[in-house]
């Protein structure tokens, strides 16, 4: 099942699933150190609070009634362009079709909203990710260096998705 994150209690699950996921999935690809400063300052309860108001949509996905992942995105309705912020899943959901359901459902989002290309950046070093998304058909189409403060940097591919 997938729901629109909105109340304060949806939120508090988000910040408890990125915490959960973030330190399994980046410690090994950007370190600790980083992980900690991203969690900090984009996932948690206060940045995904204003994120929502500045027109970022949450949604959680669950398995069994147990939240085991998230979906953010935010629409630019101007370039007919929807990005997928962030996109994650529990390890322990991974494999089972959880990603591909917030793929499909990002892709219908965009269909209803005449939305031509969906859009993402994925760390370099996340191997696994990019052969995922490019197995879904999304394309490298750049690469974006984006320094993020406190000395750190997003080190990134810029991947497209073309709808029809």
């Amino acid at each position: 099942m997938i729901q629109k994150v909105s109340e304060n209690t949806e939120i508090k699950t988000v910040e408890k699933l990125a915490y959960k996921i973030w330190n399994a999935h980046y410690v090994p690809i950007i370190g600790q150190n980083q992980v900690d400063f991203m969690l900090e300052k984009f996932q948690n309860f206060n940045a995904i609070s204003s994120q929502i108001k500045n027109g970022y949509e949450y949604f959680l996905i669950s398995d069994n009634k147990k939240a085991i992942g998230y979906l953010c995105l935010l629409s630019d309705n101007a370039t007919k362009k929807m990005m997928i912020s962030k996109i994650y899943i529990d390890q322990n959901a991974r494999g089972a079709g959880f990603g591909k359901q917030l793929i499909d459902f990002t892709k219908n989002l965009a269909h209803e909203r005449n939305i031509k290309t969906i859009w993402l950046t994925v760390n370099k070093y996340n191997t696994n990710s990019i052969k995922w998304y490019q197995k879904l058909n999304f394309k490298i189409t750049e690469e974006k260096i984006m320094d993020i403060g406190n000395g750190y940097v997003m080190d990134d591919f810029v991947m497209e998705l073309q709808l029809d």
